[in-house]
Formats: structure tokens, C-alpha cells, sequence
């Protein structure tokens, strides 16, 4: 039996990427989104070793459900893009109700997308809100490795 990894931000750039590639390494995937409809089209989807669950992740008990029977979770989930006034709040919310339903769930490990930058009080909003996530992601328990990434200059990025 192959071991399964669960899937949040799956329909983003990242996590659409990082999927073909687990399923490359011989991993099960089951991908936790809000609109299922947003993998349509996707060479992937179609592979017998994925699922794809509607999930809601600030609905801890159903989250805890999707969770079971995942070795690890990733998630690359962040507020910010959703353009809400209230992204570190938000954040910060969905990132604890994560890690207390990974635990819950048996989650072996948690795979957090984080930021790059300095530690202390001369942090961005959002750089500092990135920590704060990554101190709620640990909270329950459940070990945790954190994958930061710089912010890409957006001049040198539209030119890629």
C-alpha cells in the first residue's frame, strides 16, 4: 500500500506543480479543496492514486476526516491571495484548526510554505504573519518542516 500525502493549495502554482511530482515518487495523493472543479483538465487528476475531496478547512471536525489515513499533509494554503483585509487573522485561524486536525487525524507530518526573512520585530505584515503561522502549525504537536521561499521580485518575476 502506498503511502498517502494530503494536498492543501493543490489548485494553486505550486501545489499543482508539487502533485505529478509525488505521484511520480510512488506516492497516493488525495487533494483537499474548496472547489474541485479548478483541477478540471488536469493530465493527473485522472490517475488512480488521487482523490479529490471538497474540504473545508475551517471546519476542524471534517477536516480531521479528510485527514485520516494521510502519513503527511502539505499545506500551501495563504490568505493574502484571497485579497481579505483580515489575511493574518485568517491565517493564523486556518493554520491552527490544520494542525489540531492533522494531529487528531494521525498525521505523521505537516509540510508548511513559508516565507524567507529576518526573525524579529522589523518584519513585513506579511512576513511576520508567515511565523506566526508557522508557530501554529507546530502547536499541535504533529512535527512540522517549514519550506521558505523568498518572495520573488515582481519586475524579474513578470519578465520569467
Amino acid at each position: 500500500m502506498k503511502d498517502r500525502i494530503a494536498l492543501t493549495g493543490v489548485t494553486g502554482y505550486i501545489g499543482g506543480r508539487l502533485a505529478p511530482r509525488l505521484l511520480g515518487a510512488g506516492y497516493a495523493i488525495r487533494c483537499l479543496v474548496r472547489f474541485p472543479a479548478k483541477l478540471d483538465g488536469r493530465d493527473w487528476v485522472g490517475n488512480p492514486d488521487v482523490e479529490i475531496e471538497r474540504s473545508d478547512l475551517a471546519n476542524s471536525d471534517a477536516l480531521a476526516a479528510s485527514l485520516k489515513g494521510c502519513r503527511a499533509a502539505f499545506y500551501l494554503v495563504h490568505s493574502m491571495s484571497s485579497a481579505r483585509s483580515d489575511y493574518v487573522e485568517r491565517d493564523l485561524f486556518l493554520a491552527t484548526i490544520f494542525a489540531e486536525a492533522a494531529r487528531q487525524a494521525g498525521v505523521q507530518r505537516i509540510v508548511y510554505l513559508g516565507g524567507l526573512g529576518e526573525t524579529g520585530k522589523d518584519l513585513s505584515q506579511h512576513l511576520a504573519s508567515r511565523r506566526e503561522v508557522e508557530k501554529a502549525m507546530a502547536s499541535a504537536g504533529v512535527p512540522v518542516t517549514v519550506l521558505r521561499v523568498p518572495v520573488p521580485h515582481h519586475s524579474r518575476f513578470c519578465a520569467i
